[in-house]
């Protein structure tokens, strides 16, 4: 037996070896429901009712209502679980994480009594506004991946005939230099490295099949975790005490890890592994513009609008992969060219010493991009009935098919902006929330909320271009989200804490590939397993302590 390990990295980044996926944008394009336990607890419907922290990054204008200082700060515990179901295979993986939430001041500057302007605020809010803290699990039997390594390698320039490949480019896929060529995809290299590939020689050029068989054993594991920090910079007004006005400037801090392992067991000992390692890291800005109105002097119903620009991110996506294989090799002769291909018939007790491939020495890629996300609107309802009960909704539109990728220089990625446009949609987001007081001191809060997918059902699919340095293969499409909140708090003449519990839950079909072979010319085949049905769910209570001066 013959054990290769291919490890697929470049030196630097080349043009055109483009890594990011519509995957890639809805992760940074989406937010937790996250802040103080009090905005939490009413399910973040405070937009019109204003007077927490927490909504100088939803409405800003809600920094406005206040009326003393402020600070606080918030801490979390969370379980997150998924459960993965594929055919007769349901895994189950549960993990707990602490966390810092948010911090934050607001600032409250009286102007008078009787000019128009009475109030001008100013606040600073940190939240960690998305986690990406997850793990799952799959497997089962699978039409392999090893048709992609050669589907890959096949679309290099090539011609098909009776489901035969020929290379006509004569593309070279030994070494590191491989991996600088910029027609080259990551995928079909690192699978003829590692020998998952069979070639021969007719009539001058290359020919490739795949190895092994239709269906495979496959197993499935990924790792991500890091988040999205936001700072929120806010400068609010209150006029007449019926007209509230905000701007916020946000601020974003990006840092994201994903590690896949995907393995197949041709169930005679040969196996191979293929392991990806990813991780965008950067920054990013936009400008959130809020208003809050009483049209009526006598009632206290509130109007809140806030219009959010896209985020602008400037980011640098990280990657590299490596692949272990263990197959039966044996050596044939085509005239003066000598080809590794698979043994289907080894002698027994076969074996030879372990060979080891370092691509480039080992150093991974680094793609620098940039990506602006949906604009957001929002519209938000706020009533309080004296000063026990108020009542919060909220209704968010943000359209993920207008999101836009971008080269260093500013030039449009034009292919995967036109996969965003075709595979993404827009979403809707309601929020409702309500506090009651029992008496001046506690509360008690509930709270709900639902998100729409944002991926076309049925139709989006992770496309990995011909020359890309995309190894992960796997993608999923989310389903609707819901969240469901509830809360109590205290409220002193100064101190006050709160606690929130929040459970969060939201169904995703997983999977591991996607591929469309072309057979013979004019003739494809879908490989892509079924889907993976994944529930995944997150319980977490937070905890904020703050004062008031």
């Amino acid at each position: 037996m013959k054990k290769i390990i291919a490890v697929a990295c470049a030196l630097c980044f080349v043009a055109g070896a483009n890594a990011q996926t519509i995957y890639d944008a809805a992760k940074l394009a989406e937010r937790d429901l996250n802040g103080t336990a009090r905005f939490v607890g009413m399910g973040g419907a405070m937009g019109a009712l204003g007077g927490d922290i927490s909504t100088m990054g939803t409405n800003p204008a809600g920094i406005g209502i206040y009326r003393s200082s402020d600070i606080m700060t918030s801490f979390s515990y969370s379980a997150y679980g998924t459960e993965s179901k594929y055919l007769n295979n349901t895994f189950n993986i549960d993990k707990n994480q602490w966390a810092f939430d948010n911090i934050g001041f607001v600032f409250s500057s009286k102007i008078g009594n009787q000019t128009a302007l009475r109030y001008v605020n100013f606040g600073f809010n940190y939240k960690r506004t998305k986690s990406f803290y997850k793990n799952m699990t799959m497997g089962g039997l699978l039409g392999s991946i090893d048709d992609i390594f050669v589907s890959q390698v096949n679309q290099m320039g090539q011609q098909a005939t009776d489901a035969v490949w020929y290379n006509k480019n004569n593309y070279n896929f030994n070494g590191p230099d491989a991996y600088e060529n910029t027609n080259i995809g990551w995928l079909g290299i690192i699978g003829y490295q590692g020998f998952l590939t069979n070639t021969m020689r007719e009539e001058g050029y290359d020919i490739y099949e795949p190895i092994v068989p239709d269906e495979v054993d496959a197993y499935y594991n990924s790792n991500e975790k890091g988040g999205i920090s936001q700072y929120d910079f806010n400068v609010a007004f209150n006029i007449n005490d019926r007209v509230y006005l905000g701007l916020t400037i946000g601020a974003y801090d990006v840092n994201y890890k994903k590690t896949t392992l995907y393995d197949e067991d041709y169930g005679n000992g040969e196996v191979y592994e293929l392991a990806s390692f990813n991780r965008i890291k950067g920054s990013g800005v936009d400008v959130k513009f809020g208003a809050i109105f009483r049209p009526f002097e006598s009632s206290p119903f509130r109007i809140g609008l806030a219009v959010h620009t896209p985020t602008f991110y400037n980011l640098t996506y990280e990657n590299s992969a490596s692949l272990t294989s263990d197959v039966y090799l044996k050596t044939v002769q085509d005239g003066n060219d000598e080809f590794k291909v698979r043994d289907d018939n080894p002698p027994e007790g076969s074996t030879t010493s372990r060979q080891f491939v370092d691509a480039n020495n080992g150093r991974g890629i680094e793609q620098d991009f940039h990506l602006s996300t949906p604009w957001k609107f929002n519209v938000s309802l706020g009533y309080t009935v004296g000063s026990s009960l108020a009542l919060g909704a909220e209704y968010e539109y943000e359209d993920y098919s207008a999101m836009k990728f971008s080269y260093p220089e500013g030039d449009e990625m034009i292919d995967q902006n036109s996969t965003i446009k075709n595979f993404m949609k827009g979403v809707h987001t309601f929020r409702i929330g309500a506090e009651y007081k029992v008496i001046p001191q506690f509360a008690f809060r509930l709270g709900y909320n639902y998100s729409s997918t944002a991926f076309k059902e049925d139709e989006a699919y992770k496309w990995i271009p011909t020359n890309s340095t995309l190894t992960d293969t796997d993608f999923a499409n989310s389903q609707s989200q819901n969240n469901y909140t509830l809360g109590i708090g205290y409220r002193g003449k100064s101190f006050y804490a709160d606690l929130a519990y929040q459970y969060s839950t939201y169904k995703e079909k997983f999977y591991p590939f996607y591929n469309d072979l072309e057979t013979a010319p004019g003739v494809w085949e879908t490989v892509t397993p079924q889907a993976t049905k994944v529930t995944n769910t997150r319980s977490q209570v937070l905890f904020t302590v703050g004062m008031r001066f």
